[in-house]
C-alpha cells in the first residue's frame, strides 16, 4: 500500500542544488513506491492539466511525462518548437502568466536556464525543469532512484562520470554531493564542468562527508561501482565540421569493457540518447551491465514522484 506524501516545502523543481538530502531521499523512496503501486496513485492528479514546452526535440522526455501523467489520472499538453524559443514571440513573463491562466504545472525543457527562472518567478503554479544548458534535474533523479534499486545502501556507492562536462554531470555531481555519495568527474581537457557548479559540488560534498575527485586523467579513474557516460556531441552539433575533431580528443575517454575491469565497476549507465562506439562501445550498452533501460523507465516514476510532491492537494 502507499505510504502518506512526505510534505516537501517546494514549490518548483528547477536544480539539483535547490533540494537538500531529506528532500531528495523522500523524492526517491517516493519514485519507487510509485512504480511498485501505480493504482494508488492512479488519481493522484486527476483535474489537473500539465503543459509541456520543449524548445527541444525529445524521445525519453517527452514520453515518460506524458504517459507518466496519464498513469497518475492528469492531462499533458504539449507546445512543441513551433511555438519558437522562449523570449522571441512574446516575452516569458507573459508566457508564463498566460499558461498559470490555464495550467496546474509547467514542465519545461529548453535551450537556456535563464528560460527556466523566468517562468518560475512568473508562473504562479509549479514549474519543473526537463532540461536546460545548465541542469537535467529529472534525469539525476531518475538515475539515483536506479541506483537505490542496484545498491542496497547508496551511501557506499562509488560513481564515476567519465566524458563531456554537461547539464547531465552537473546534475548528477550536484545530487551526488548532496546525498553524500562518492564522485569522480572525468572530463577531457578544454571540456571540464564549470567552475561555479564545481564550486557548489565542492560546498555540499564537504557538508555531506562525499569525496568528490576532479581530474582530466582517465587512468586516475580509480575503484568504482558505476561508471556513467553521456554523448560527446551536443545536440545540433551532430553534422559540424567540429564532430572529428571532437571524436578524436575523446577517443581515450571511450567507456568499454576495458574501462569497466580497470576501475572494477560492475554497473554502466547512460541517460540516452546513446552514439555506439563513440561514447559507448555496443557491446557493453547491450550487456547485462547496462542498466539504460531501467534508468529510461524511471524518468516517469522519478517525474511522477516530483509531479504528486507538488501537485498534492
Amino acid at each position: 500500500m502507499s505510504q502518506p506524501i512526505k510534505s516537501l516545502s517546494i514549490s518548483n523543481f528547477l536544480a539539483d542544488d535547490a533540494l537538500n538530502k531529506p528532500q531528495l531521499l523522500a523524492l526517491i523512496e517516493l519514485a519507487i513506491n510509485i512504480k511498485n503501486n501505480p493504482s494508488d496513485y492512479s488519481q493522484a492528479l486527476a483535474g489537473k492539466s500539465v503543459a509541456m514546452i520543449f524548445e527541444k526535440p525529445s524521445l525519453r522526455t517527452h514520453v515518460s511525462f506524458d504517459m507518466g501523467i496519464n498513469k497518475l489520472g492528469g492531462h499533458a499538453l504539449y507546445l512543441g518548437q513551433q511555438n519558437g524559443k522562449l523570449g522571441e514571440r512574446e516575452r516569458v513573463s507573459d508566457y508564463a502568466k498566460n499558461l498559470s491562466c490555464f495550467a496546474d504545472a509547467i514542465v519545461a525543457r529548453v535551450f537556456s536556464h535563464d528560460s527556466i527562472q523566468g517562468l518560475a518567478e512568473y508562473a504562479s503554479v509549479p514549474v519543473i525543469n526537463a532540461l536546460c544548458d545548465v541542469y537535467h534535474p529529472c534525469q539525476a533523479l531518475a538515475d539515483f532512484v536506479t541506483l537505490t534499486e542496484q545498491f542496497t545502501d547508496l551511501s557506499k556507492v562509488k560513481l564515476a562520470y567519465v566524458g563531456d562536462g554537461n547539464n547531465v554531470s552537473n546534475s548528477l555531481m550536484l545530487m551526488a554531493a548532496t546525498l553524500g555519495v562518492d564522485f569522480t568527474l572525468v572530463t577531457p581537457v578544454g571540456y571540464e564542468a564549470q567552475s561555479s557548479i564545481i564550486e557548489k559540488s565542492q560546498t555540499l560534498a564537504a557538508a555531506s562527508g562525499a569525496s568528490l575527485i576532479i581530474t582530466s586523467d582517465i587512468n586516475a579513474i580509480g575503484k568504482q561501482d558505476v561508471i556513467y557516460t553521456d554523448t560527446w556531441i551536443s545536440m545540433g552539433d551532430e553534422d559540424t565540421n567540429k564532430k572529428a575533431e571532437i571524436l578524436t580528443h575523446f577517443a581515450p575517454y571511450q567507456v568499454n569493457h576495458e574501462l569497466m575491469s580497470k576501475a572494477n565497476a560492475s554497473v554502466v549507465m547512460h541517460c540516452q540518447p546513446a552514439h555506439l562506439e563513440e561514447e559507448i562501445t555496443t557491446e557493453l550498452f547491450d550487456s547485462e551491465m547496462a542498466v539504460v533501460f531501467q534508468q529510461a523507465e524511471n524518468r516517469m516514476w522519478a517525474q511522477n514522484a516530483v509531479l504528486v510532491s507538488l501537485l498534492k492537494e
